[in-house]
């Protein structure tokens, strides 16, 4: 299985991209919370060579198809094709309220999002007039200034990040792969994600060779302190999505959607602090490993062996270069999906 790491901030790039590739990740992702995604990957493409290079996520529907396909050109062209682009659409009220974008049907819409994006690319690599008109995006002027210098690499992988199987289907149509969420359990990607996506797949005439399913679960490791100030990080951020109903079904199937409808009453209250108090251990358990540094590799493999094809693995603070590469190492070693197809149930 391949291993990625997170790539912090605008500051931080430089110095965890070139640790993360001494350490033996298989690459890098940056997020977008707070930060632009795209600027600490500039800084991580130039300070590195062979570590791959992506976006866990970018909000795609606070932007134009057309916006971000520059972008990522320019990304993967300097890169030397270790772009990854993955991308996630936000919920309707932080596209509405905190971009102020128009929001539709999500799924359809990411779907053409993608499609459009695909288009200009294809424009710009054969010389082909852009002519793409959908629902939610009209693409159709490209004259020759603004077309962008070319490059060998091929467009970027994109990647596609969901919960529900509506998008996780339009991930497997459209997309090279999927990210889960980290609201996620084993038994939702096993009886949720994995069928979507190979529906999806279908959809497109393809199967899931050579498509990526990345995964990550909340992890409490290291000192001892530090695994009680991770698990209380824990509890905080699985009652935070929790509390969100776009992601109710997850915990519906655990038999706990009592326990959203609280979460998500307590959070128009913002009683933050009681939310947190509610995830009790069997959640914790669902949702996160919390284990000494000795135990990670095998509660990652009961949980992921046959699941996914990457990894995201972010060390605790007290972990030395020589002590990342060794867990590394060892998470690399856990059967990725398609591996053995007994072991996921879906075959590719």
């Amino acid at each position: 299985m391949k291993i990625d790491g997170a790539l912090g901030t605008l500051e931080q790039a430089t110095r965890n991209a070139r640790a993360a590739q001494e350490a033996g990740y298989d690459g890098v992702w940056a997020s977008e919370v707070n930060q632009d995604p795209f600027l600490p990957l500039t800084l991580a493409a130039d300070a590195t060579s062979t570590i791959e290079l992506g976006t866990s996520i970018a909000v795609a529907l606070s932007r134009s198809p057309m916006s971000l396909a520059y972008t990522t050109h320019d990304l993967q062209r300097f890169s030397g094709g270790r772009f990854v682009l993955g991308l996630g659409s936000q919920v309707k009220a932080h596209i509405t309220r905190r971009f102020s974008m128009p929001w539709g049907r999500p799924g359809p819409q990411m779907r053409e999002f993608i499609l459009a994006m695909r288009a200009a690319w294809t424009s710009w690599a054969d010389g082909t007039p852009l002519s793409f008109e959908g629902e939610y995006y009209r693409h159709t002027l490209m004259p020759p200034t603004f077309v962008p210098a070319p490059h060998a690499y091929g467009p970027p992988r994109v990647l596609l990040a969901g919960v529900g199987d509506v998008m996780t289907r339009v991930a497997g149509e459209v997309a090279d792969g999927f990210l889960c969420h980290g609201f996620t359990t084993a038994r939702w990607i096993r009886e949720h994600t994995l069928p979507a996506l190979a529906e999806g797949r279908r959809r497109a005439g393809l199967d899931l060779t050579g498509f990526d399913v990345v995964a990550g679960a909340f992890l409490a490791t290291g000192t001892e302190q530090e695994i009680v100030e991770g698990l209380a990080t824990i509890r905080g951020q699985i009652s935070f999505y929790g509390s969100t109903p776009a992601y109710r079904p997850v915990l519906d199937l655990h038999g706990w959607g009592d326990l959203g409808a609280e979460l998500t009453v307590l959070s128009k209250q913002n009683r933050w602090a009681e939310m947190a108090i509610l995830i009790d251990d069997d959640v914790v358990e669902a949702f996160a490993v919390v284990a000494p540094p000795a135990e990670v590799p095998a509660r990652i493999a009961e949980r992921f062996a046959g699941l996914a094809t990457r990894l995201s693995f972010t060390p605790p603070p007290s972990f030395g270069a020589d002590e990342v590469r060794e867990l590394v190492g060892a998470l690399r070693a856990v059967p990725a999906l398609g591996a053995d197809p007994a072991i996921s149930g879906v075959a590719l």
